[in-house]
């Protein structure tokens, strides 16, 4: 397997992260959360030879969706997004475009996924899991055999993610981290849509001890 982070600036100031994933047999390729900057994707598909395969959205947010379509357009791949979400992704009031003053998009998905569906890439395999709260449709990605969960803007380093957004809810999120996220390996990798990677073992104790994280 082969993975590359790309920090993608977009409007919102903070850098949303990309994660490219490839199975080095078959050189079949995800993307996940193309949020701007096509170019710098373009680029690293390009090195690495691949066949884009899946562009996967863990939740609509415009700061997560901006290249989708022009990626989709020049290399083709299923757009993956979760049933709930994906009538969201053309709702301003739920995406926010407007509001980090992102051109807004019309987007269609091509597979609508579900709790616990399994995509397959070449040799690997990752499970969907709905983690509401961000967004009421926000999922996370989870690869056992690589032990790595792609968490989207529901669990980060230390903290969780914003639920004073439209379908957003503190009490959905807690639940999703606790009763989903941290259930998972201790040795799982988390791979946040914004900062700095992670590991289940260091989150535990802020949801299950109440203790802080030393930064």
């Amino acid at each position: 397997m082969i993975l590359k982070r790309l920090k993608l600036n977009t409007t919102l100031g903070e850098p949303t992260n990309c994660y490219i994933i490839v199975d080095e047999e078959t050189k079949e390729t995800m993307v996940i959360d193309p949020a701007s900057e096509v170019e710098k994707i373009e680029e690293m598909l390009e090195i690495l030879q691949s066949k884009l395969k899946y562009i996967y959205l863990t939740h609509c947010h415009g700061d997560h969706t901006g290249a989708v379509m022009e990626l989709k357009n020049k290399y083709g791949g299923k757009i993956l997004i979760h049933r709930t979400e994906s009538e969201n992704i053309n709702n301003p009031a739920v995406t926010l475009n407007y509001y980090i003053g992102m051109p807004d998009i019309e987007l269609e998905a091509d597979s609508r996924i579900d709790d616990e569906d399994t995509i397959h890439l070449g040799n690997l395999e990752f499970k969907v899991i709905l983690t509401p709260g961000h967004t009421n449709g926000s999922t996370s990605l989870y690869c056992e055999k690589e032990q790595m969960l792609f968490s989207g803007d529901t669990l980060f380093r230390g903290t969780w993610g914003r639920t004073d957004l439209p379908t957003g809810s503190i009490v959905d999120i807690m639940d999703s981290i606790t009763n989903k996220l941290l259930t998972l390996p201790e040795d799982t990798i988390v791979y946040p849509g914004h900062g700095k990677s992670t590991m289940i073992k260091e989150e535990k104790p802020i949801y299950l001890e109440l203790k802080q994280r030393d930064f």
